[in-house]
């Protein structure tokens, strides 16, 4: 394996490390689904109750481990130079697609911004892995 030449700019690490404790609070959401007891449901408020409460299909809930997985896998991927966290992040964001398409269809949610927000910044990761292996930051 060879490692890239030029050395990446502060501000490409900082973006990297801010993606990381973003994809991390991604992965933290998905193991509370995936894990949460019945106590610990009925210890929520009422409103967020329902949330864990609505049954999702099988390929929702992989579609939502297949994004927040690779997503932090491409963080790590971008944080070790290695180019393909650009694969990751395309991943990841076709498992946000899919994940949220389900969403916007399906259930009545009082508001669009965070799930507009997920697939912007997985959108924007794309591009940030794809700029950085164009310009030898990561190989």
């Amino acid at each position: 394996m060879t490692n890239s030449t030029k050395k990446p700019p502060v501000w490409f690490w900082i973006v990297s490390i801010l993606a990381l404790v973003w994809n991390g609070m991604g992965v933290i959401a998905y193991l509370a689904r995936a894990f949460a007891t019945e106590e610990m449901i009925a210890a929520l408020p009422e409103e967020q109750q329902v949330e864990f409460l609505t049954e999702y299909p099988a390929w929702y809930t992989a579609a939502f481990a297949i994004a927040v997985f690779a997503g932090i896998f491409g963080c790590l991927a971008l944080l070790l130079r290695k180019k393909w966290a650009y694969s990751l992040f395309i991943i990841s964001t076709i498992g946000a697609i899919i994940q949220h398409a389900y969403l916007f269809m399906n259930v009545d949610m009082p508001s669009l911004v965070m799930p507009v927000m997920i697939i912007v910044v997985c959108v924007f990761l794309i591009w940030f892995a794809k700029n950085a292996t164009t310009k030898g930051w990561i190989s």
